[in-house]
């Protein structure tokens, strides 16, 4: 594991976060989240890199590059949740813990959102938060790394 480095991986959509489905999703933006958390990670003896991207492989790419810059993963796959085996296989391969996170709760929502790949690798799952779920999952990040 390095440093206190957190990583804060997001799938597609989320550069819309804020205007993408605001009844679903809420105003905030990634920038926002960005900020808050990097905000909280200092306050938890931590840091935060927030990243996105659209592509399923550039998504497994950051997660190999968290493996030599990263001491904890905390992931929202978004639609990739429910499809890439290769997201899992990634993660499965990063020696740390990783955290999912969905903003709405997937369980209210259609069935096939109801099952998840990562979670068969994440230590948690916090869905239904709104983006304070990113905070949640990094003061929940700052106990398992002790």
């Amino acid at each position: 594991m390095h440093s206190r480095t957190i990583h804060i991986l997001n799938g597609p959509n989320l550069n819309l976060l804020g205007k993408r489905e605001p009844e679903i999703y809420g105003r905030d933006t990634l920038e926002d989240v960005a900020r808050t958390c990097a905000a909280l990670a200092v306050e938890l003896g931590l840091e935060t890199a927030l990243y996105q991207s659209n592509h399923e492989g550039e998504i497994v790419e950051m997660i190999h590059r968290a493996r030599e810059a990263a001491a904890g993963i905390i992931i929202n796959p978004a639609a990739y949740t429910h499809t890439s085996v290769a997201i899992l296989d990634a993660l499965n391969a990063f020696e740390g813990p990783v955290l999912e996170v969905h903003i709405s709760n997937v369980h209210k929502r259609e069935s096939f959102r109801h099952h998840s790949y990562v979670s068969l690798r994440a230590e948690g799952v916090i869905a239904g938060f709104g983006v304070q779920g990113y905070e949640l999952a990094l003061r929940r990040m700052a106990v398992l790394l002790g």
